[in-house]
């Protein structure tokens, strides 16, 4: 086995009125679930980083309890790699809905010897929807330890290897695939895009 995958489930959903975001129905399953049934096509190694245990929604699922609770997103990016029982590991926000198994499968497959293979939309980088060398907890944990909260600085000190607007588009026609879920809005424009017919219609609609 190559590589693993985990879902980083342990936000408090703070703007969401304290839902877990992983949790949210969007188009009849919750995002976990549509991530798993996802993630279940490429790999049969996945965990999911924070969140109650055993989770609701996964159930047979290996749930890891953070490392460094009160980290935010990157002590749940260390507690990933840190757990990981592959070399290279594939993160999830537990808030992406829209991800599918062809955008995964050529991320994976982009540079193996990457510390870090991150999409970049836009001028925006994407790390909680990215592969991960395991060796790079070293550099994770101790940004960390220095008191660093934030994702983006941590995973620039790495360096990652970016994946450009470009290469991203074609497994993006409909604009919606990086989306994730962290406002009342965004949880309305995922559900609309989530809808029967939203295939005809734009991201920005």
């Amino acid at each position: 086995m190559s590589w693993s995958a985990a879902i980083l489930a342990g936000g408090q959903g703070r703007r969401l009125g304290g839902r877990s975001k992983g949790i949210l129905d969007v188009g009849g399953l919750c995002i976990i679930e549509r991530q798993l049934a996802t993630l279940a096509t490429l790999t049969d190694a996945i965990v999911i980083v924070g969140g109650p245990s055993p989770h609701p929604h996964a159930p047979g699922v290996r749930v890891v309890p953070d490392e460094r609770p009160g980290a935010g997103a990157l002590g749940g990016l260390y507690t990933a790699l840190s757990a990981a029982p592959t070399e290279r590991v594939l993160i999830l926000a537990a808030d992406m809905p829209f991800i599918t198994a062809l955008f995964l499968r050529f991320l994976v497959g982009v540079d193996e010897r990457a510390l870090a293979v991150v999409p970049e939309t836009d001028g925006r980088w994407h790390p909680l929807c990215a592969v991960y060398a395991r060796r790079a907890a070293d550099v994770v944990g101790g940004a960390l330890d220095r008191g660093e909260r934030r994702v983006i600085e941590a995973v620039a000190a790495l360096p990652p290897r970016l994946i450009p607007s470009a290469a991203v588009r074609p497994f993006d026609p409909d604009g919606r695939l990086l989306i994730n879920v962290n406002t009342p809005d965004d949880y309305a424009r995922a559900t609309r895009l989530a809808a029967p017919n939203a295939a005809n219609r734009t991201a920005g609609s």
